[in-house]
């Protein structure tokens, strides 16, 4: 059984620390006691695992992921005027919520959760602000070393995010982001939100992803040389590839005959092995 909210709604929290979200900051606040709580089931389990948040705001996820089990939280928020109504939320779960004020863009995740002796059993769950969810994204799936930090991430994003996190080749929303996001891990989109259910409401319709790291890539490549490879590919997406590529080589035709890779191409039309293979050969002839 979830443990009881023993603190007042949300609404008078926001109220009596005269908050309201900043646009400037991306920030769409979350109202709903049942959507929080939905998203926080979906980011479980929620027991034995360290939960870290991004974009607390007020705290109405943390709330939800607290009452439905998490036994700890980390929480990241930028904002300072949100750390009192945060530092309420920890006072009423005692310690289960760390409160760290930073820019979660600047913060090096590893070090962070090595220097409290977390090495395993993290999960990602944010209501991410809409300025920086595809950063931060990008960011968490080109980690160096993997299996990353985490185990998963449960994130909400602008509904054409979501869709491109797991689009399929030879569909209008694959690109580079697509490619990232499928080489290493598994992932799908759980749900829509309705931008009524968020103050102020977006303009856009909301999904929240579900992203869960595989232990090995599912074709061998190097990191660097897929970024390079995608961000070529996709940088001209409606040309071939023998032409796109261009900006990684001079004559990109033997680069793609290595891949066996057709040169008249579009990157859309590469599934995510193919990116793979194109990233081996390009590594391939550069140590030529």
């Amino acid at each position: 059984m979830p443990d009881p909210d023993p603190l007042p709604p949300l609404r008078e929290v926001i109220a009596a620390h005269d908050l309201s979200a900043k646009r400037s900051l991306g920030q769409h606040f979350l109202f709903d006691l049942n959507l929080t709580r939905r998203i926080a089931r979906a980011a479980g389990p929620l027991e034995n695992s360290t939960i870290y948040e991004i974009g607390p705001g007020p705290g109405g996820l943390t709330r939800a992921l607290l009452t439905e089990g998490a036994s700890r939280v980390i929480a990241v928020e930028r904002d300072g005027r949100c750390l009192p109504a945060l530092g309420e939320i920890a006072e009423a779960f005692p310690g289960k919520l760390e409160i760290l004020s930073a820019d979660a863009l600047t913060i090096d995740e590893r070090q962070l959760l090595g220097n409290r002796g977390i090495h395993d059993s993290v999960r990602v769950a944010a209501n991410l602000p809409y300025n920086i969810g595809t950063a931060l994204l990008v960011k968490w799936l080109t980690t160096e070393n993997w299996p990353p930090w985490w185990q998963s991430l449960t994130l909400m994003f602008q509904r054409e995010v979501g869709q491109r996190v797991v689009a399929q080749s030879g569909t209008g929303a694959y690109g580079r982001l697509s490619v990232l996001a499928q080489w290493r891990t598994r992932a799908q989109i759980l749900f829509d939100v309705n931008p009524r259910a968020f103050t102020p409401p977006p303009k856009v319709a909301s999904t929240v992803v579900r992203v869960e790291s595989l232990q090995q890539p599912i074709a061998p490549a190097e990191l660097v040389d897929l970024e390079a490879v995608t961000a070529a590919a996709f940088g001209q997406r409606r040309k071939m590839l023998r032409q796109s590529l261009k900006s990684l080589v001079p004559v990109p035709e033997q680069l793609l005959e290595t891949a066996h890779v057709p040169p008249t191409v579009r990157a859309e039309e590469l599934s995510v092995v193919q990116f793979a293979s194109l990233a081996r050969a390009w590594r391939a002839q550069q140590q030529r």
